[in-house]
């Protein structure tokens, strides 16, 4: 049985040190291809305009677009240093014209109904202030026949799978901030009953010993 769950944080990752070290961090997992562009171009996200909630340092969404044709993307993000740094990687990646990244929370996603064709975010569930209505917002934003991709740690995971991770994390001061987005993660059986409650309610959410994933599509 996990453990009961401790919030981490509902205002991202800032503060010129720390976000060094977690773009550091990121960098190594992209350059390991321990990021999970494939699981997202697999889930049927790849084409057209894309969001990205929670987009960090950014390596993600532009390794999405890396990997895609005639793809572009926007990045939102709680943090303005998240979003500053998102904005130079893009500029080293030569992706100023197909990429911006800004901004904002996802309980009130700043955009039109039907905006895009894909929505994915990657290890930021567990800092959303309110999930469930960030659900109903991605829906919202989806075109019609649009997909979403939503993976986070769960804080279920086995003991075992924590000192791997702790162990693989570099550089090292970052991992106290891994143990804390353990326990601030949810578990499966959690995020069955927060869809289930949402307009996400026919999701798919699976877990493997890592992560919980939430996919779909908008009919």
């Amino acid at each position: 049985m996990a453990h009961e769950r401790i919030p981490e944080t509902d205002h991202g990752i800032q503060g010129t040190i720390t976000v060094a070290a977690y773009d550091e961090m990121q960098r190594h997992l992209r350059d390991k291809g321990w990021i999970e562009t494939q699981a997202i171009i697999k889930s049927g996200i790849q084409s057209g305009q894309a969001l990205e909630i929670g987009h960090g340092p950014g390596y993600l969404g532009l390794e999405w677009l890396k990997n895609t044709r005639d793809t572009r993307l926007t990045g939102l993000d709680i943090s303005p240093d998240m979003t500053a740094l998102a904005a130079q990687n893009a500029r080293a990646y030569s992706f100023e014209n197909r990429s911006h990244f800004e901004g904002g929370c996802g309980n009130e996603l700043p955009y039109e109904d039907g905006t895009f064709k894909g929505v994915f975010s990657s290890g930021s569930l567990h800092e959303w202030s309110d999930p469930q209505g960030t659900f109903n917002e991605i829906l919202r934003v989806l075109k019609p026949g649009g997909r979403y991709f939503i993976s986070d740690l769960r804080r279920d995971m086995p003991l075992f799978m924590r000192w791997f991770l702790w162990l693989g994390t570099r550089p090292a001061c970052i991992r106290p901030y891994l143990l804390s987005s353990i326990n601030a993660a949810y578990t499966p059986p959690e995020l069955r009953e927060m869809v289930k409650n949402s307009d996400l309610r026919d999701a798919r959410v699976e877990g493997n010993l890592v992560d919980v994933i939430v996919s779909g599509k908008k009919v």
